[in-house]
């Protein structure tokens, strides 16, 4: 009898339905319900998914997601504003088709899976297939469970502002090559890669060549390049040119593997061409390139010319080495174990590298006083140094020679108190004094932006002539003869040692010439110069040669 009356009921519902009587309808219903004209909604949940959740939330999910329902994937995550553009572009922009979508073994809430799909563009296909993990959490408002959205569900390597994108790659693969054409690879030569990065950064546009068809990452940032996934097509490599020898370089990454901490950078006197940088440092910087220390008595090169070409002496003239040496109050030693000379002269206190020498000569002369500008003076107008004008291209510090009073002006002329270089310093200066002409290094031509190099004055052929005969002997008879002593041609060198405050051992410094070719190298706590810095330099100048 209920049932027959309650059938009655729904019967005469239909008919009121039909007749259009949407209000009496709904009272009727409301009636059956038990509403009494109010909705009643089921209490959200709370607490984690429960293994069911998980399981159907993230099938739903993973259906949507195949079939490229964008709207119904992006509603079934927590950030569903956030997510939809993703995946409109993962069907759309990437041109990525045939999902396949194959969940593993939830582990709680995280749910691992593997996706196959096929990238298509124009004419080309390829397979892809990655793997990714998703979390269900539960709906902070609507007490869902939802999928908790983060880019990497999409893909593991997209991150917040990341997009996929299949089209002609945004720049043409580039090669960088060695002044005879040969490819200069960074797994072949890992001190290159930071500089070969920046120098595609820089030069891409005018290596040439014609892009490839990717799928790749496209990164929020302007500043970050595709992150290539899938090549669907190779792009023609453009050729950019460089300065820079293989063999020397292969030479200079073999030398500074000997000993941590190590750098050095080898130029092309006749023309500032660089032909090798190479670094050996955990923290990956280009010291070579960039590094600010002391130089020790490397920096012995610069302040022998200043007193050269100010008439203080001259290199077969006096320079007594004495044991000691004061300078308005600060007293300065030599190496440890070195004898004193007082009737030495210039040559042989370069080649023996006293200190005490050159700290009693940077006062000049009653006739031919010098300043706290005159080292200064020196190393900018004869040398290009410290003025911050070159353009090698890429970063680089073009060292620093203040004018300095007091202890420092001393400390200045042997390397120490206020100076700071760097290996791609003092090659330049050891190539600008064998040549008396100051040439900029550089690691690209400038023909290729048209930029300016740096320019200064050089030396005059007398001060070139002194400066290189010292070299010369001290490469032959002089603190530097260990580590030449095997090499051939025309050579010279020059040895430093710098003090470093904190460090127990003094860093490393070395510069030297062979025919066409100088190099620096400086080990940070290598001690002498002949110790470490010596034999990396000696190795590239052989290699060189």
């Amino acid at each position: 009898m209920r049932k027959g009356a309650k059938a009655a009921i729904v019967g005469g519902v239909f008919a009121v339905m039909v007749g259009g009587a949407g209000y009496g309808a709904y009272n009727i219903v409301s009636a059956v319900t038990g509403d009494s004209g109010s909705t009643q909604t089921e209490a959200a949940k709370t607490g984690p998914p429960s293994g069911d959740e998980v399981e159907e939330t993230s099938k739903k999910f993973f259906a949507a997601w195949e079939k490229g329902q964008a709207a119904t994937a992006a509603a079934l995550t927590n950030n569903a504003t956030v997510a939809r553009p993703l995946f409109v572009a993962y069907a759309g922009q990437a041109h990525l088709t045939k999902v396949k979508i194959t969940p593993g073994t939830p582990t709680g809430t995280t749910v691992p899976f593997s996706v196959s799909a096929t990238v298509s563009y124009e004419d080309k296909s390829k397979p892809f297939s990655y793997k990714s993990e998703l979390t269900v959490v539960r709906g902070k408002t609507t007490g869902k469970a939802l999928v908790d959205w983060q880019p990497s569900v999409v893909h593991p390597e997209l991150k917040t502002g990341d997009t996929l994108v299949t089209g002609e790659a945004a720049s043409p693969p580039i090669e960088a090559v060695d002044r005879s054409g040969a490819v200069l690879a960074k797994e072949k030569y890992p001190s290159l890669g930071p500089i070969l990065d920046t120098l595609r950064d820089r030069y891409g546009d005018k290596a040439g060549g014609t892009p490839g068809v990717e799928l790749a990452i496209r990164h929020e940032s302007e500043n970050t390049g595709d992150t290539p996934l899938v090549t669907l097509a190779e792009g023609k490599a453009g050729k950019l040119p460089t300065a820079l020898s293989a063999s020397v370089q292969a030479a200079a990454e073999k030398a500074v593997k000997k000993y941590a901490n190590s750098s050095l950078v080898a130029v092309k006197p006749s023309t500032g061409e660089v032909l090798a940088v190479a670094n050996n440092r955990e923290d990956g910087f280009n010291a070579a390139f960039q590094g600010k220390v002391a130089p020790g008595s490397t920096m012995k090169i610069i302040t022998a010319a200043m007193l050269i070409d100010n008439g203080v002496t001259s290199m077969n003239s006096p320079a007594p080495c004495p044991p000691t040496a004061t300078w308005q109050s600060q007293t300065f030693n030599n190496l440890k174990g070195m004898e004193p000379d007082e009737s030495a002269t210039l040559a042989g206190s370069f080649m023996r590298s006293c200190n005490t020498a050159f700290v009693k000569l940077i006062d000049g002369t009653d006739a031919r006083p010098l300043t706290d500008e005159s080292l200064t003076t020196q190393a900018q107008e004869r040398f290009g140094l410290g003025k911050g004008d070159w353009k090698t291209g890429i970063v680089s510090f073009d060292g620093s020679v203040p004018a300095s009073g007091g202890p420092n002006r001393a400390a200045n002329a042997i390397g120490q108190g206020e100076v700071q270089m760097n290996p791609l310093n003092m090659a330049s200066v050891t190539a600008t004094a064998i040549t008396g002409t100051f040439r900029q290094p550089y690691l690209v031509s400038p023909e290729l932006d048209d930029r300016q190099l740096a320019t200064a004055r050089g030396l005059q052929s007398g001060t070139v002539a002194q400066l290189k005969q010292m070299m010369r002997l001290t490469a032959t008879s002089g603190t530097a003869q260990e580590a030449m002593t095997d090499l051939g041609g025309d050579i010279g060198a020059k040895t430093g040692s710098a003090e470093v405050d904190g460090q127990k051992t003094s860093d490393s410094w070395f510069t030297g010439f062979r025919g066409d070719i100088a190099a620096a190298a400086m080990t940070e706590e290598g001690g002498h110069g002949g110790d470490a810095a010596g034999p990396i330099v000696a190795q590239v100048l052989r290699a060189g040669g």
